[in-house]
């Protein structure tokens, strides 16, 4: 049993997204980064949003009126083997490799893998890990990257995966999407997982589900029931989730991290690597363990994976170790990238690939100021109407590398949130980068040292907690 936790603990980071091939729409009020999607083609339309305030997932909302929503969700082109070969391109100077002796990676691929159709890995995501230092970090890379494949030239990232298979690259896809990210960007894979959507479905069903703390609401277009047809425009309806803590199942789940038609890739980035930190804290919770063996029967089945059972055995003391704060999180965005058109008129990213290698050298290294940050506790009780929102404010405070604990408040009526530093040097340099975490401005700090306090600040949630925020702007 012990062997199949530590499994599915590290499985879980493999779990985080697949691929969607719909278009993206109008974008929500929050985005984690600009620039917007390059590959967006807006609707012709305008519904009106019908919030679900319960955000269960088989609430049923307004049907939609648009003219064909069938054109948005129309599948990738199949690619057969007989396809003519790409011409062949001379690579560029490959970037310097990286040096990382202490950090495993693994790559995690999602996508709509289907029998006959083509596919691609529009989900990239990096995971770091650094045993010794019990740290992981996660690094989401766009779909429409403009990269140097080799073999084939210059294409968007998300298409080696494909090539590599079908034209019998040395280790098929996943030895085509290692090389290119290690020509491009100088960073070595050590192994490759990729899933598809049934199997991500399974594996959170049978985990029990995950609560998700969505600390931005989040709005897009999707089917009002699984099973039903996505090519009718009647099956499909706008739906919202969050501010809060949202129980997701697995078709909920999957809908959040996969989502783009009213956001774009960088948004759903940022969602993808929400869903693994859940579903990490649940296979971590002992709720789990009489769904263990029909858990690992699940992951075994829906990873395409080179990573076996004693890859992730030599994991173990990470595994028990870690926590939500010792995670963080990068995305190649913003500052990282340039919207352009080639000269066939496709919309894609071109990397700032210098500035790319200085994000991907601190993702790999150890992070002493995370590691400080974790010497201070922190409790979080809310005093606010909204169940939920200590948990956001934890998750917040997680992003930026803080241990987080969780007390009760003395009633749910409180109007301002406040954070009461009982530490004993009152660091008022250190009480300020929390304001700033959490959003709060100076009159928010209540100094009350307590020499007695088993913690070093309490926070409590009022009703004027704002719990949006940005990841990327978090990570120490």
């Amino acid at each position: 049993m012990r062997q199949t936790l530590l499994f599915v603990i590290i499985a879980s980071l493999f779990l985080g997204g697949c691929a969607s091939p719909a278009q993206q729409a109008d974008a929500p009020y929050y985005l984690v980064t600009a620039p917007a999607n390059p590959s967006a083609t807006p609707t012709p339309f305008q519904p009106e949003i019908v919030e679900n305030t319960q955000a269960a997932p088989q609430a049923a909302l307004a049907t939609p009126t648009l003219p064909e929503i069938a054109a948005t969700i129309t599948p990738i082109p199949t690619v057969t083997p007989e396809a003519t070969q790409p011409a062949l391109a001379a690579m560029e100077t490959p970037a310097p490799v990286l040096d990382a002796p202490e950090s495993l990676t693994y790559l995690l691929l999602g996508s709509d893998l289907r029998p006959g159709s083509s596919y691609r890995t529009d989900t990239i995501l990096v995971a770091a890990i650094r045993p010794r230092d019990g740290q992981v970090s996660l690094i989401s890379f766009p779909r429409d990257l403009w990269v140097n494949i080799p073999t084939v030239g210059l294409q968007r990232i998300n298409t080696a995966y494909q090539y590599g298979a079908i034209y019998g690259y040395p280790g098929g896809g996943p030895g085509l999407l290692k090389d290119t990210i290690l020509t491009n960007f100088g960073l070595k894979i050590d192994q490759t997982a990729m899933v598809d959507f049934d199997g991500f479905r399974r594996i959170v069903d049978t985990l029990g589900g995950i609560e998700l703390p969505v600390a931005c609401a989040y709005t897009d277009w999707r089917l009002i029931s699984p099973e039903l047809n996505p090519e009718y425009e009647a099956n499909w309806a706008l739906y919202t989730v969050g501010p809060g803590l949202v129980k997701m199942d697995g078709d909920l789940a999957l809908w959040y991290a996969r989502s783009r038609q009213k956001s774009n890739d960088f948004d759903r980035g940022r969602r993808q690597q929400e869903v693994i930190r859940a579903i990490f804290k649940q296979t971590l919770s002992t709720n789990t363990l009489t769904s263990l063996p029909q858990l690992y029967s699940d992951i075994s089945s829906s990873l395409n994976t080179e990573i076996g059972l004693s890859d992730v055995l030599a994991l173990a003391p990470l595994a028990f170790q870690m926590n939500n704060a010792d995670i963080r999180s990068y995305y190649v965005a913003g500052d990282l990238v340039t919207s352009w058109i080639t000269p066939g008129g496709a919309y894609v990213l071109l990397p700032n690939t210098e500035a790319i290698q200085v994000m991907l050298a601190e993702a790999l290294s150890p992070s002493p100021r995370q590691q400080e940050r974790q010497v201070y506790t922190i409790e979080i009780r809310n005093g606010s109407w909204y169940d939920g929102w200590d948990a956001l404010a934890a998750e917040r405070l997680n992003y930026a590398g803080y241990q987080t604990s969780f007390g009760a408040a003395e009633d749910r009526q409180q109007a301002f949130t406040l954070l009461y530093d009982l530490s004993a040097d009152q660091n008022q340099q250190r009480a300020a980068s929390l304001l700033a975490i959490l959003g709060l401005g100076p009159e928010a700090l209540v100094s009350a040292p307590d020499s007695n306090s088993k913690v070093d600040y309490v926070l409590v949630i009022g009703n004027n907690y704002q719990p949006c925020f940005k990841p990327a702007e978090l990570t120490p």
